[in-house]
């Protein structure tokens, strides 16, 4: 197996180009408007995730890939509005399909061989699978009146999807499991606006910030749990991860 070690500071340097343009646009969120008219908001958001994505590339599986730049397709697509609006919902389901088909993965592992009882992994998923089931179908009922009729079963159906991510995502591990429910905070905060809900004082910053902190932990906690075919590979990776800058950083327990 190739030396993983020469690779290590080029990654902790695309990461941090990441990390540095993401707090860049969370800067113009909050004062994009007064430059251009919010053009350089727009113009930087389709950015967003080919960067992480390039950042983490060598090392990371197909699907996290293809997670990724499903969700350069929504951010892109929200930006339209409009019916563009369900093309970008669809862009970000893609997302979540590929990010659910990767950390299903992890299910066949949460039994333990000693008596067929669950694992602590395994009853964390568990437990997940029933309070994400309780946050969905409290969220779907509170925001059905609400909602536009031809916005209720794409959100509904879409927002499935993202309770999906959430779940598996914390099979697979802490961090991943923290990034998948940031990611369905950020897009529950995004359905309470469709609703027409009062919201946040800078609503767009808090809707992006905890979209950017997830997507950088999903595509980070991946990097420690499989390689590029998908397959488990704590050890060429642990060396990686180390490398990347200390900003977001947390946990790696599984």
């Amino acid at each position: 197996m190739p030396d993983p070690r020469p690779a290590e500071p080029a990654l902790g340097r695309r990461m941090a180009g990441y990390l540095v343009f993401s707090a860049l646009y969370l800067v113009l969120t909050l004062f994009g408007t007064r430059l251009l008219g919010g053009l350089a908001e727009d113009l930087t958001k389709p950015l967003l995730m080919p960067l992480l994505a390039l950042a983490i590339r060598p090392r990371a599986p197909k699907l996290l890939l293809g997670a990724l730049l499903a969700s350069c397709l929504g951010d892109t697509m929200l930006l339209f509005g409009g019916a563009w609006f369900l093309v970008g919902m669809g862009g970000f389901a893609a997302a979540h399909v590929c990010y659910i088909t990767l950390f299903r993965r992890s299910l066949p592992r949460l039994r333990s061989r000693r008596g067929g009882g669950l694992r602590r992994g395994g009853r964390r998923a568990v437990a997940a699978i029933g309070c994400y089931a309780v946050a969905w179908a409290t969220l779907i009922t509170l925001l059905w009146p609400d909602l536009a009729p031809g916005l209720r079963i794409p959100v509904a159906c879409y927002s499935l999807l993202l309770a999906g991510t959430a779940t598996t995502s914390l099979a697979a591990g802490i961090r991943t499991g923290v990034g998948g429910g940031l990611f369905l905070l950020s897009d529950s905060l995004i359905a309470t606006g469709l609703a027409n809900w009062p919201q946040l004082p800078a609503a767009d910053f808090w809707i992006m910030l905890t979209y950017l902190v997830g997507q950088y932990l999903l595509a980070t906690g991946s990097l420690g749990s499989a390689t590029p075919d998908g397959q488990s590979d704590r050890s060429t990776t642990t060396g990686a991860w180390s490398e990347v800058p200390l900003p977001l950083r947390a946990s790696r327990s599984t």
